[in-house]
């Protein structure tokens, strides 16, 4: 799964932003969406995201500021591989979960602009 951040991109991890993504900081982002507005009477489990790991990236760290504060996120590409003997179905809901990206977006402040992603 190749993700390319289109435009700065960060997450929030207990009280402060992280700004260096990792398998469960983006996954956790498109589930915790997926729940949220999904109408699919089904929901992914966090146990999905453990055959998942980076094996490529190319990332660097921008600022986005408004009026009011500013925010450090990265942009650049990412890429995971599913590795080990991982049920088709699991498959599929972790390509659908990535799939949704491009519709939902990655980490905080999506409305702003922030987070726009795109599979390649």
């Amino acid at each position: 799964m190749n993700f390319r951040f289109c435009t700065p991109t960060t997450f929030r991890k207990t009280q402060y932003d992280v700004s260096l993504p990792d398998r469960d900081l983006i996954f956790r982002s498109l589930l915790k969406r997926w729940n949220q507005y999904s109408e699919i009477s089904f929901e992914f489990t966090e146990t999905i995201f453990e055959p998942i790991y980076p094996s490529f990236f190319d990332i660097r760290t921008e600022m986005v500021s408004d009026k009011r504060s500013k925010f450090i996120g990265c942009i650049g590409e990412i890429s995971f591989s599913i590795l080990g003997d991982v049920n088709t179905q699991i498959i599929k809901q972790i390509n659908t979960l990535a799939d949704f990206s491009f519709y939902a977006g990655i980490g905080r402040k999506t409305p702003m602009g922030m987070g726009q992603v795109s599979r390649y």
